[in-house]
């Protein structure tokens, strides 16, 4: 669809470069667009993404509070179920090493599934390079580890095959610290959202390529407060 949401994608703030400050939160953005359904469905579908990994970052430690759009705090906490649309399947289930794998299944195909109903030829692709981005780092983690890699592969099909991952991959593994290597593969999704934003469409597709490069922008703001509180903490520590 091209052109059916001038005034609301005209509505939104221009995004600067990765790095830059939001301006606007990802909940201002759901509000937004709540007022047109179908690119509300893409929206909801990529804030989805987002709360699922501050969900997995919960549940790991990593962080200690969670802001998410579309579950609620006591499903990020895992204490109640998730949306009956991430019901992970028993093929899943069976085959996954990982739980959360199981559950990042459910999402991606989730994802696909909402990108056929609304025939959204950005978001088909955009799960495309993630689950191709995913499983190339988690290729890369199992032969480090002497592992089988076909354990910790999510969603195989859905994965593009037209991504050249290799030197990504290998800049990621370089990293000097695991807060570099998260932005190494953030970089190369902002620079991969650049490419298929559908800028100046005003079709539903712009609005989910802008909400995709939003959480990104929060996710990059996230990663620099953690470093910071990581110096903060390792000054104190050398005092």
């Amino acid at each position: 669809m091209s052109g059916g949401n001038y005034y609301l994608t005209t509505a939104l703030p221009t995004l600067g470069e990765l790095g830059s400050d939001a301006p606007l939160s990802l909940s201002a953005l759901f509000e937004l667009v709540a007022v047109a359904p179908r690119p509300a469905a893409l929206v909801e579908a990529v804030l989805l993404g987002d709360d699922l990994a501050q969900r997995q970052a919960v549940m790991s430690g990593e962080i200690d509070q969670a802001e998410p759009i579309v579950l609620s705090v006591a499903q990020v906490r895992d204490e109640e179920p998730l949306p009956e649309a991430l019901a992970v399947s028993e093929t899943d289930s069976a085959t996954a090493r990982l739980p959360a794998d199981a559950v990042w299944s459910a999402y991606f195909h989730y994802v696909v599934a909402v990108a056929r109903q609304f025939d959204s030829e950005f978001l088909a692709a955009w799960v495309g390079y993630e689950v191709a981005l995913r499983n190339a780092l988690a290729t890369a983690r199992a032969k480090r580890l002497h592992l089988n890699a076909s354990d910790y592969l999510v969603a195989e099909a859905l994965g593009s095959t037209d991504e050249r991952l290799d030197a990504l991959v290998n800049e990621w593994a370089s990293a000097r610290d695991p807060l570099e290597a998260l932005r190494v593969l953030d970089r190369a999704r902002w620079d991969w959202l650049v490419r298929h934003d559908k800028w100046f469409t005003f079709g539903n597709d712009e609005l989910a390529a802008y909400a995709a490069k939003l959480v990104l922008l929060h996710r990059w703001g996230r990663l620099t407060k953690a470093d910071a509180q990581m110096a903060d903490e390792a000054e104190t520590t050398s005092q």
